[in-house]
């Protein structure tokens, strides 16, 4: 994808034109397991025993020691663990083993329901492939990929394995090679978090090239077509593609793109550096 100068500058202030608004902090509703029946358990409340959920304290409706036939959990609901986008923001940000720190508490506590509609454990597990596969632990990336591959059956082997794959490709590959194997992760037949993912990384692998129209490309493809990836992984591209922006002809352009980073990236390392860079451009 080739655009012009026009082009790309309807494309930041598009892009950037749907950052969300910041909102006001709220207690953290507790995660629970929504039975089919109505009814709901804590999920700090239940272990995994085969094909069963086995209640370890009393709730309401039930006792200690019951057990509650897997595919009878509906959904999960309750707000998504708070640690899950900072940690996404460091590896992101280059820091691929401070963001293990705090997803892998998660992918424990959590892992009872990696196959229930509506669980947070996965984004945690694929962010963690992530960063083992930049940290260029391979087994680590193989056991995590099959455990997320049996989450989700429906769909084989997950496409985030492929994502590994393409990361943990040694330095001495060729980068047209490197940059091929992300770029076919980015067809609209693939889930969009896969998608973002592959293009910020190609994006990361282009800027070390020196290709930066290419670069800038692959960052603003991040937020413009794979917005629904995350909003962390928007707020960190368009941070990265502000840097190509910073010309006196484009100040706007950069100046949108770190309101967007700010807006998309709340409560992470991100905010911060963003901030600085726009207190940079008055």
């Amino acid at each position: 994808m080739v655009l012009s100068s026009q082009s790309f500058r309807s494309a930041v202030l598009a892009c950037a034109a749907i950052a969300l608004p910041t909102l006001t902090a709220v207690a953290a509703e507790p995660l629970r397991i929504v039975l089919r029946n109505g009814r709901a358990v804590p999920l700090s409340s239940a272990t995994l025993q085969g094909t069963n959920l086995t209640l370890t304290a009393a709730v309401e409706g039930f006792t200690p020691g019951q057990v509650i036939p897997l595919d009878m959990a509906d959904h999960i609901f309750g707000d998504k663990p708070s640690e899950i986008n900072p940690a996404i923001a460091l590896l992101l940000m280059g820091k691929p083993s401070d963001a293990l720190k705090l997803l892998e508490p998660i992918i424990v506590s959590q892992r009872l329901s990696a196959q229930i509609p509506g669980n947070y454990w996965l984004e945690a597990a694929r962010a963690a492939l992530v960063a083992y596969a930049l940290e260029g632990n391979s087994a680590k990336c193989t056991d995590i990929g099959k455990e997320i591959s049996d989450a989700t059956p429906a769909q084989g082997s997950d496409s985030f394995v492929s994502l590994g794959k393409a990361l943990l490709m040694p330095a001495t590959t060729k980068v047209a090679d490197r940059e091929v194997a992300l770029r076919d992760l980015t067809t609209d037949n693939l889930p969009s978090d896969v998608c973002a993912y592959a293009s910020f990384f190609r994006g990361n692998l282009l800027k070390a090239a020196k290709r930066d129209q290419e670069a800038l490309e692959a960052y603003l493809m991040v937020s413009c077509l794979f917005p629904t990836g995350g909003l962390v992984l928007s707020g960190v591209a368009e941070l990265n593609a502000s840097e190509y922006l910073k010309t006196a002809t484009r100040r706007e352009e950069a100046v949108s793109l770190l309101k967007s980073a700010i807006s998309h990236t709340t409560g992470t390392l991100v905010v911060a550096e963003a901030n600085k860079r726009l207190e940079s451009l008055k």
